[in-house]
């Protein structure tokens, strides 16, 4: 990782965290924020790296391996929840915050900084066509199973896909956007673009939650090793028997070991899942993220 990208994720983090210490900015800091990244910087990236890829069949393993690893998830979060004997809400929350991966807000920048700016449209087939969709699909309906609402129709599914920026501006990047667009356009959306990172990390900073009772200390670990460890072994072999290589296959690969996705932890909160755990989740996944993504790039870099 670049040194001076690892400085500034560390830097707006702390920032963030000392923000809401003081309480020197709104309590909904990080909900306007994380609003500005979706609304803006995301379709930004989107639309400055997406033209640059050339969609071929090796891009299916991009698009499969967040598919194939949700399913292992549910095994898996299974075979825990029976040795652990775990509440029904933890288990919905491990599957969430197991299985749906911080792919965009973090992974984008975070690709940008450990492979370099040519690997972000891997980061954003996987995103997009993965685990966006994923927590589209699968995500309502872990949440509608086990917060006793009626499962999502196909309306309501489609309606949130729909209704997604990036996905316009995916589908924009896809059809009428040129690989090299205006100057002035290009310049504005690589601005826009570059300001992912310091504003994500400040939203999270500003709503890190890291402590949690004794009792749930066992399902956080159980979530942590899962997410950070055991799912980016198993895209590994995933990904070789895809056929990707290189910068494609470390994508694939880092992706998958991104920490838990903040919007996937809001929703099993907002639905009263074990809302403790989600918080420890997304918290402790992010700063342990800090250490694990560049051991696993460097890894990759050396065996991948």
């Amino acid at each position: 990782m670049a040194l001076d990208a690892f400085a500034l994720i560390l830097l707006t983090l702390g920032l963030g965290l000392l923000f809401a210490r003081l309480r020197v900015l709104p309590e909904n800091s990080a909900d306007v924020l994380n609003r500005v990244v979706l609304y803006l910087c995301l379709p930004a990236a989107v639309l400055t790296y997406v033209p640059r890829l050339h969609l071929d069949r090796s891009l299916l393993g991009l698009i499969a391996t967040p598919w194939i690893l949700a399913a292992a998830t549910v095994a898996l979060v299974t075979l825990c929840t029976r040795a652990l004997k775990l509440r029904r809400d933890e288990h919905a929350v491990l599957l969430m915050c197991v299985g749906l991966s911080n792919s965009s807000f973090i992974g984008y920048p975070m690709i940008r900084a450990l492979l370099g700016d040519h690997a972000l449209p891997y980061a954003v087939v996987y995103d997009q066509f993965g685990t966006f969709v994923l927590l589209s699909t699968f995500g309502l309906y872990v949440l509608a199973r086990y917060s006793g609402d009626t499962p999502p129709t196909t309306k309501q599914i489609l309606l949130r896909i729909v209704r997604f920026p990036p996905l316009w501006a995916l589908l924009l990047a896809l059809t009428v956007m040129p690989e090299q667009p205006p100057a002035w356009i290009g310049a504005a959306l690589k601005s826009l673009s570059d300001a992912m990172l310091p504003l994500v990390m400040l939203a999270v900073g500003f709503s890190l939650q890291l402590r949690l009772p004794p009792s749930e200390l066992r399902p956080l670990g159980a979530g942590l090793l899962l997410k950070l460890l055991v799912l980016p072994l198993l895209a590994w072999p995933l990904s070789l028997a895809f056929g990707l290589q290189g910068e494609r296959l470390q994508a694939n690969v880092l992706e998958t070991a991104m920490p838990t996705m903040i919007t996937a932890a809001a929703l099993a909160i907002s639905h009263r899942l074990a809302p403790r755990l989600a918080a420890a989740m997304v918290g402790y996944s992010i700063l342990l993220s800090l250490l694990t993504l560049p051991a696993w790039a460097w890894v990759l870099a050396r065996w991948g």
